[in-house]
């Protein structure tokens, strides 16, 4: 049966205390609503419905794509009107209503959900809840069936001791939808045109009300505050960690760690606390990462290691080397077999051969290094002359020694070797020593200054 899924997204939320629309605020790296919409393209719809309204412009800006119909819901006059700006475009046999700060809602779940929805039956999305304030009640009859939900705001007190809430998750059949929508009233204490309302339509309409239950409170709590975002973040967190820990990764302390992106992971991984990944991220066999490291976009080739407060950013580190503490590999950086990057290093679009060495207080930019390099303390290369960039290429085997500057473009041959101090602004040969620094002078009776007095 054809779906067409349409997702709420026009709520202010007021409570958030931002100028930033609610469903854009993030989770995981990643807005609430751009979660939703991932989750809905799983179910492979026939379209996408995004009804907008706060901020309209700023989530059509963010988050337009070609698969996505955006609707403007003008005035926000209940999650009934919401839907019926969407009318319109809806032509599918089943429509899936789903929510902008409902985040952590599994596809797996909502495919149960659609199973359920025939010509003569809908399904309704409900969790058992610990403590049901602000939920709508599940009114059943004596035969179990649902019958209405009840808003917690207009719930008399046997309503409100019911423990099963309304998630607002609904899948109903399309053809009945246009008229539940046009028979809703806001005869209600909000004012509102309430979804919930189409409960008791399909049951005085001699439909049958199907349930499924979400697997936990937090799979369809929304955010309506920074502190329910925080305890979504949390939770994101947990599930993330689980996953990875299932697959072979020890990590230190889950609660001290965050996946913002996606990540792949051999077995045998260590990851140490505080660690943020994000973006698209490699891991293989055997990698350790140490506490307080930000990895985005990288791979970590087998038996790698990354040392603590280390930066990796569009980094490729090889098998078995190792960069850090306090290393920096930004876009275009990468580690061959066995190099090595020490403490206070930064690398960007540069590439050490394998078994080349930086070990300490460098930049080396727009690099090509070759194998068993080794740069000394302080070298740094000169690769932007203030509007062009320019490339340095060292071969296999040379010794850059410690304070020099190599001012690109400029190439040294295999073995070649630099002093202590030097700046290189011509091209080396293979096998030659180079030495570019003033001649020493030694002044005999020089005196150092002294404070004046004021």
């Amino acid at each position: 049966m054809s779906l067409d899924i349409v997702i709420l997204a026009a709520g202010q939320g007021t409570r958030m205390r931002s100028a930033l629309p609610k469903v854009l605020h993030p989770v995981a790296g990643k807005s609430m609503l751009g979660h939703v919409i991932d989750t809905a393209r799983q179910l492979q719809p026939h379209s996408i419905q995004v009804v907008i309204g706060h901020g309209a412009e700023a989530v059509r800006e963010r988050l337009a794509a070609s698969d996505l119909n955006f609707v403007l819901q003008a005035e926000q006059l209940g999650t009934g009107h919401a839907v019926a700006q969407a009318l319109p475009a809806l032509s599918a046999e089943r429509v899936l209503i789903l929510y902008g700060d409902v985040p952590l809602i599994a596809a797996e779940t909502l495919q149960r959900l659609l199973a359920l929805v025939s010509d003569q039956q809908l399904g309704l999305l409900t969790v058992q809840l610990a403590d049901p304030t602000g939920y709508g009640r599940i009114v059943r009859g004596a035969d179990g069936q649902v019958e209405a939900i009840v808003e917690h705001k207009d719930a008399n007190a046997a309503q409100r001791a019911i423990s099963e809430g309304n998630t607002g998750i609904l899948a109903v059949p399309g053809k009945r939808l246009a008229d539940w929508l046009g028979r809703l009233s806001n005869s209600n204490a909000q004012g509102e045109y309430y979804l919930t309302d189409v409960i008791a339509m399909a049951v005085a309409d001699g439909l049958v009300v199907a349930t499924e239950q979400a697997s936990d409170e937090m799979e369809v709590l929304g955010a309506n505050d920074r502190i329910q975002l925080s305890q979504l973040e949390r939770h994101y967190q947990y599930r993330a960690g689980r996953r990875l820990m299932a697959q072979g990764v020890t990590l230190i302390d889950p609660a001290r760690f965050d996946l913002r992106g996606e990540v792949t992971v051999g077995r045998d991984v260590l990851i140490d606390i505080n660690v943020i990944l994000e973006g698209q991220v490699v891991i293989e066999d055997g990698v350790h990462i140490g506490p307080n490291c930000v990895i985005k976009d990288s791979v970590l080739r087998q038996g790698a290691i990354v040392k603590a407060n280390s930066h990796l950013d569009g980094a490729d580190v090889g098998e078995g080397a190792d960069c850090g503490p306090f290393a920096r590999l930004r876009p275009g950086s990468v580690l061959g077999a066995k190099a090595h990057v020490g403490n206070f290093v930064e690398l960007k679009n540069a590439k050490l051969g394998a078994g080349a060495k930086a070990g300490h207080l460098s930049y080396l930019g727009d690099a090509e290094i070759g194998a068993r390099t080794n740069i000394g303390a302080g070298t740094i290369t000169c690769n932007y002359d203030g509007a062009n960039k320019f490339k340095t290429v060292l071969g296999e085997d040379v010794f850059i020694g410690s304070n020099s500057s190599l001012v690109a473009p400029v190439s040294l041959g295999d073995g070649a070797t630099t002093g202590a101090g030097s700046t290189v602004t011509i091209d080396v040969p293979a096998n030659t020593l180079a030495v570019g620094r003033a001649k020493q002078r030694n002044i005999e009776g020089w005196k150092r200054p002294v404070k004046l007095n004021k």
